[in-house]
């Protein structure tokens, strides 16, 4: 299965299924003298394990990761990176009764055509259980960032459903994030605190009528050198949106100011420079990046995230022979995965800039 590999100068390649034993990502290309240990990929990990809230999947995953290699006292050795993530919480016999029906929305007659043999556990490999290796890998990749030239990648959920939050990206802070005015938990990851009630209200409300919601995330790159970027095919934007992409269930991506630029003038849409020693915009229209390069302004996407496929209601759909069947998903699911896509998108797009920081500057002047 080719495909499981990604990055040029800073790769990752990624092994495991829903139910499987583990999951485990391999990193080439991470520069030596990283400080690094499990408790820097824990932090990250913990942010999308499942069971992390009541709009959550209640599958219970402790995710804790083993560096198997290429650490030595700390610090990262400049050999390959290995992490392995165990499964502990997979009920298999939950999808039996799909051994042999494909469910609406997702991959499995897809895997079946292609590969002529799937594992209908949980969907195997095609399950966003196997972010859990990106995002481990995105701990690595957020590290290096911050290491190099101090950068920040930030992600937030900016709608659910019908419910549209008002952000500011230039504004938002982490802590808002993760955390509600009074100090509770955000569950939904949205920095708008009133929205964030109004989006917990709808995805309650889903679940309840047996539904699931989708919505959008926005995700910010802080701190970026103005010069990332490999013209003509590799460029940042690119790159970014192929990331990006290939994470399960996102419908469409976008850039600053996005298909609303559409419906702009060239007057009002081209960014006015703002003179001073570090070139900046008065806005942002272009999202960080020009000519596929980023220009030293916030990098800003956005990502349409499909509403969960897996229902616990009664679908019409076919067996393996193409005959009418129906079918009712058991098992445990995310009524809407946006709060735990934020920091898997956030992990790809460290890991797109960890890329092309490296294959700018060299495996060694990545870290100076």
């Amino acid at each position: 299965m080719p495909g499981s590999s990604f990055g040029q100068a800073f790769r990752v390649t990624t092994a495991g299924e829903s139910h499987g034993p583990a999951n485990v990502v391999v990193i080439d290309g991470c520069p030596p003298g990283l400080p690094l240990d499990e408790l820097d990929l824990v932090a990250e990990l913990s942010r999308r394990r499942p069971g992390q809230s009541a709009v959550t999947t209640q599958r219970m995953e402790s995710d804790r990761p083993e560096i198997l290699s290429g650490v030595f006292e700390g610090k990262t050795t400049g050999t390959s990176l290995a992490i392995l993530v165990r499964n502990a919480d997979a009920r298999s016999g939950d999808y039996e009764p799909l051994r042999h029906t494909y469910r609406p929305g997702h991959a499995d007659h897809a895997y079946a055509v292609k590969f002529g043999h799937r594992d209908p556990r949980g969907g195997g490999r095609a399950s966003a259980r196997e972010t859990v290796a990106r995002v481990a890998a995105g701990a690595v990749a957020k590290k290096l960032l911050a290491a190099a030239f101090g950068g920040e990648v930030t992600g937030w959920v900016r709608q659910i459903g019908l419910v549209e939050a008002m952000i500011d990206p230039e504004v938002v802070r982490a802590r808002d994030v993760e955390e509600l005015s009074n100090g509770e938990p955000n569950i939904v990851r949205c920095p708008d605190h009133a929205a964030a009630l109004r989006m917990l209200a709808s995805i309650e409300e889903a679940r309840a009528h047996g539904d699931s919601l989708g919505g959008i995330a926005e995700i910010a790159a802080r701190g970026v050198p103005a010069g990332l970027g490999e013209p003509v095919f590799d460029k940042l934007k690119a790159d970014l949106a192929k990331a990006l992409f290939s994470i399960p269930a996102v419908l469409g991506v976008e850039f600053g100011s996005g298909f609303r630029g559409a419906a702009m003038r060239g007057s009002e849409h081209n960014d006015r420079f703002v003179p001073g020693d570090t070139i900046t915009t008065a806005t942002n229209h272009h999202g960080g990046i020009l000519g596929g390069i980023s220009s030293g302004m916030p990098i800003v996407a956005r990502a349409a995230v499909k509403p969960t496929s897996s229902l616990p209601r009664e679908q019409a759909t076919v067996d393996e022979h193409g005959a009418p069947a129906s079918v009712t998903v058991r098992g445990r699911h995310d009524p809407c995965v946006l709060p735990r896509f934020v920091p898997i998108a956030e992990a790809m797009m460290a890991l797109v800039l960890a890329d092309h920081w490296i294959r700018w500057k060299g495996q060694r002047g990545a870290l100076g």
